[in-house]
């Protein structure tokens, strides 16, 4: 009963995937601690300082024998949690024990392990990103010819197709993915810097070699397979490389958010809709709605994650000189759980991209309402080129269009602007040639042709320079 009795994160329990909370896990991070300590150790033999093979070879033996009880009841004695798994290490490595965590500090462990999880979290999130790329072109090419009613403040305006509009989702996940790659190309590891950044410990441990300890912060590098550490830090890495990877992922959650609520408004239209499961419930109380729960549920999630980001920036801002720790317990939640927040995000995403519904008829229904509206330049232009004058025929035009309007919404009735228009001397045009000015193809311009052109020269690299990343199956808890 105790996992009903205390509070658990539903950012643990419903929304991100197992590979992303396990990146998270302690046990992710104590044995990256591990790591780190045997990289140390190598480094410092192969400098030539006094450790021997035989405790190399004990600490990797013993690097994923973790005794977690122990260093709980170090803990509360030291009050220090790296100290702790220092202790708990040596007690399964007691020839080692006097060599682990030579000359470091604690943020050795504890930043160069929240660089390393960062690291592959993002690479995760972009593996993530890359699935619903490939799942939104998919979309665009099957619908880039697809016309339908483009709206500018919600209200209508001239046609485009369903391809296109979907194409500007898919452009802001490319936007995404190059800052994406920006940052992970410019992350780096701390390295082995000391208490306040300037390497006194290992240059005494070296005897005042300093040659050598220049060798120190590359050569960890290399073995935790990084290609360099930051040149300069205080105890800790900057702040800002925080903040810098919590906007990326605050930047894939306002894409995610502004899909959402195209969704939603496409859902209530009944144009459009996220994937409805045979035996889900839209609501408890009126069975038969259909709510777009999933894309609702990305909405909140970006909120979160938007909002959250904030937070790695306060505290980038407000950390003393070499350093203070009032960043650890406010980074211990936030980065942790931008990341998982984003990663639901991006399941979800994936789910309902790889399961959109289309309903053409009542997309075209709601665009032929409109359409005569929309057609009204190109009535009014092939009516100057029969002889009409343009100033007179564009009031007509105006008269006739504020009355069509005001019959629609007053009375409910049908739009009767091409009636009056046949029924207008001053246009000298048929109901018939009026008719034949009602497809929808001839209003939606380029549409298509840039969907393709786009496809092509934007998305189709990305897809086929990640061919390894494709074929994510999305999975929904909730």
């Amino acid at each position: 009963m105790d996992k009903y009795q205390n509070y658990s994160s539903p950012l643990s329990e419903r929304y991100p995937s197992p590979e992303m909370k396990y990146l998270f896990s302690p046990e992710k991070k104590f044995r990256t601690w591990r790591k780190l300590w045997i990289a140390l150790a190598e480094t410092e033999k192969e400098l030539g300082l006094d450790i021997t093979d035989e405790q190399i070879a004990e600490l990797k033996a013993a690097a994923e024998d973790i005794d977690y009880e122990a260093a709980k009841e170090r803990e509360k004695i030291v009050r220090h949690d790296v100290m702790s798994h220092v202790y708990a290490y040596g007690l399964k490595c007691p020839a080692a024990k006097g060599i682990i965590h030579l000359g470091a500090t604690s943020c050795y462990v504890g930043d160069n392990t929240d660089l390393i999880i960062m690291t592959e979290a993002l690479q995760l999130i972009r593996k993530k990103v890359i699935n619903v790329i490939a799942n939104l072109a998919d979309f665009c090419d099957k619908y880039k010819a697809l016309p339908t009613l483009g709206f500018t403040h919600f209200q209508p305006a001239q046609p485009t197709t369903v391809g296109k509009r979907a194409s500007l989702w898919l452009q802001d996940l490319t936007l995404d993915l190059e800052e994406i790659d920006f940052v992970l190309d410019s992350m780096k590891l701390l390295g082995s810097k000391g208490t306040t950044g300037t390497q006194a410990s290992f240059l005494e441990l070296f005897d005042g070699d300093i040659e050598k300890v220049k060798k120190i912060d590359g050569m960890i590098a290399e073995k935790m397979g990084f290609d360099a550490c930051y040149s300069v830090s205080g105890q800790t890495y900057s702040r800002k490389v925080d903040a810098r990877v919590a906007n990326v992922l605050s930047s894939i959650a306002q894409s995610a958010h502004k899909f959402s609520n195209d969704i939603r408004l496409l859902q209530h239209l009944k144009e459009v809709e996220e994937p409805f499961e045979k035996n889900q419930i839209g609501s408890s109380a009126m069975a038969y709605k259909r709510n777009p729960m999933r894309s609702e549920r990305i909405a909140a999630l970006a909120n979160y994650v938007i909002s959250d980001a904030t937070n790695p920036a306060i505290t980038a801002a407000t950390q003393w000189f070499e350093r203070t720790l009032d960043d650890s317990a406010n980074k211990r939640i936030s980065i942790s759980e931008a990341f998982l927040a984003t990663d639901g995000i991006l399941e979800l995403y994936m789910n309902i991209t790889s399961g959109l519904v289309v309903y053409p008829k009542v997309i075209e229904s709601r665009l032929m309402s409109e359409l005569p509206f929309m057609a009204t330049e190109n009535i009014m232009m092939d009516a100057v080129k029969a002889g009409g004058d343009r100033q007179v025929l564009h009031e007509l035009i105006r008269q006739h269009s504020m009355a069509a309007g005001k019959r629609v919404k007053e009375e409910g009735a049908a739009n009767d602007l091409l009636d009056r228009i046949a029924a207008d001397p001053a246009f000298g045009m048929t109901r018939e040639q009026l008719d034949e000015l009602m497809k929808p193809e001839l209003y939606t311009g380029c549409a298509a042709s840039q969907v393709e052109a786009f496809l092509a020269n934007v998305v189709q690299p990305i897809l086929d320079d990640n061919r390894d990343a494709l074929g994510l199956q999305a999975e929904i808890n909730v």
